[in-house]
């Protein structure tokens, strides 16, 4: 694996981790306060299956800068397209498949919808699928809900910890990936690479965001992969999904039931094979 810097904007490069391989690749997106690394066991499974992948730290998270502006689904997927065209010219990827999880999914329907000509597939995993509006319909309520608990001063010992036995059955690649949401600080605490301001902006985007919308214009097949287990949330996404199932060109949806969030972590193994499966003979072919 390797590491590249690629400028976006004038205040702005990205952290791209690159591997090579011998059939066209993946380029995969985190979600809201994650990183890069909670695609580690994943990126390996399908390295390990001859696959390019490439996998970024998107802006004002993990290694890549912090600008105070471009947090929004139009300068995100800007993002994208300089990182594919980069990828494009350096690597020899030519219109990989994106795979985005939770806000990343959004990003990458968001990415494929503008920038269609740069993509060959799309892979949401958990995210991507309801419109957070309609669960919230006043930005008041979303926003006292799901902002992010204040960790400062938690010794990283007690984080570790914690992390650890919220996932007993997680792989150590997606126990290391939770870990590296975070900058651990000299007096042995720790905060989020994502500053406060700024997950509360991305929030605001997504709130928004209506991935109908957006799923209607995307010309390229998308595989939608749910996390089950949570009656409540998967009846939403059922209802979700069967909408989108009737409005994108060629879809199709994929359960992991009983599943966490982050399906990419905690099942790198089955997801690499579910994606090596549908790219050579399933929806993504």
């Amino acid at each position: 694996m390797k590491t590249e810097w690629v400028r976006v904007s004038d205040d702005c490069r990205l952290a791209i981790d690159i591997i090579d391989g011998d059939r066209d690749g993946f380029l995969l997106v985190h979600g809201l306060a994650s990183n890069a690394r909670l695609w580690d066991g994943l990126s390996r499974e399908l390295s390990s299956l001859g696959y390019k992948v490439a996998i970024v730290d998107q802006r004002g998270h993990g290694r890549s800068d912090k600008p105070q502006t471009g947090y929004d689904f139009a300068t995100v997927s800007r993002d994208l397209a300089v990182v594919t065209e980069h990828l494009s010219s350096t690597s020899g990827f030519v219109q990989p498949v994106i795979a985005g999880q939770s806000w990343g999914a959004a990003v990458a329907e968001s990415f494929a919808s503008d920038y269609g000509q740069l993509v060959g597939g799309v892979v949401a995993v958990d995210g991507g699928m309801t419109a957070l509006a309609e669960r919230f319909p006043e930005w008041s309520e979303c926003k006292a809900l799901l902002a992010p608990p204040n960790m400062l001063g938690i010794p990283w010992e007690h984080f570790e910890s914690l992390v650890r036995s919220n996932h007993p059955d997680w792989p150590e690649s997606g126990i290391q990936g939770v870990l590296a949401n975070m900058e651990r600080l000299p007096d042995g605490t720790f905060r989020p690479w994502l500053s406060r301001e700024h997950h509360m902006e991305i929030l605001w985007h997504l709130w928004q965001h209506n991935p109908f919308d957006v799923c209607e214009k995307i010309g390229v097949p998308i595989l939608f992969v749910a996390a089950g287990g949570d009656p409540i949330r998967d009846e939403a996404k059922e209802v979700g999904l069967e909408r989108l199932s009737k409005i994108a060109r060629k879809s199709k949806t994929v359960w992991f039931n009983p599943a966490d969030h982050d399906i990419h972590a905690q099942f790198p193994e089955q997801l690499a094979k579910l994606m090596h499966a549908e790219l050579t003979a399933g929806i993504l072919s």
